[in-house]
């Protein structure tokens, strides 16, 4: 059984960094993809960013890009989310998700239903 485990999350003003982990219990290398989404209150969830396990490429929101990077450490398991220069509408729940199946292309990994696993997720509070 895999389970993801996100941390990291907290209270940060606003313009500040915050990074957030994202710990696979089992193989990450099974793991053909993994992104992160978000979901603000109220809100739909979000595609944050994703990559695919073969590919160096990230792919990344439209509100995000430029400020949050996602990377990753296969010895460790872990999935990474930095995120800088914080802002308020950067508020939300994060929840680390992984695909465990081939995927055809990495346009697809903005569309939360093609994860089969999810995280718990850690909430990142962004004070103006």
């Amino acid at each position: 059984q895999v389970q993801l485990v996100e941390s990291g999350g907290g209270l940060v003003q606003a313009g500040g960094s915050l990074r957030l982990s994202c710990v696979v219990s089992g193989d990450i290398f099974r793991m053909y993809a993994m992104g992160w989404f978000r979901q603000g209150q109220g809100k739909e969830r979000e595609f944050v960013a994703g990559r695919l396990r073969s590919a160096e490429s990230v792919y990344y929101g439209d509100s995000v890009k430029g400020r949050f990077i996602m990377s990753r450490d296969l010895a460790k398991n872990t999935v990474y989310l930095e995120m800088n220069r914080l802002k308020d509408e950067d508020t939300a729940a994060y929840y680390c998700a992984a695909r465990s199946a081939a995927l055809g292309s990495g346009d697809l990994l903005k569309y939360d239903d093609v994860y089969n696993y999810w995280g718990q997720g850690t909430q990142v509070t962004v004070a103006s």
